[in-house]
């Protein structure tokens, strides 16, 4: 049995708005778009992607599925992250290696320290 991770689906008040704020944010591509659902990936042909769709009702408690990235320089990732509209939250991480933030749907993700050569 063969099994392909082909994306996560992001339920999301605003589909397009955030889906486009991740498409920035991540340097990825657009593969479709309507009002109910917005999938970006990192090349038309490359899974996985994100598909965001929509759902009535906001974001309500901290996730049970988030994004880690490792950047090449955390804080100069964070910074560029912050200024496109994420922002720091806590989650009750603590003092950890890791920065938690969250898009501007409040979905948390965090931006991994740099790997250890």
């Amino acid at each position: 049995m063969t099994l392909e991770w082909e994306q996560v689906i992001v339920h999301s008040v605003d589909p397009v708005t955030l889906g486009q704020w991740w498409a920035e944010a991540l340097g990825w591509v657009v593969v479709h778009s309507s009002d109910e659902e917005f999938e970006i990936r990192p090349a038309p042909d490359r899974m996985p992607g994100l598909d965001f769709v929509r759902i009535d009702e906001p974001k309500t408690a901290k996730s049970r599925l988030h994004l880690d990235f490792r950047p090449d320089d955390q804080d100069a990732e964070v910074a560029r992250l912050v200024a496109h509209g994420a922002r720091r939250v806590d989650i009750g991480q603590g003092d950890q290696s890791w920065v938690v933030l969250a898009d501007p749907e409040g979905n948390e993700f965090c931006v991994l320290a740099r790997r250890r050569q």
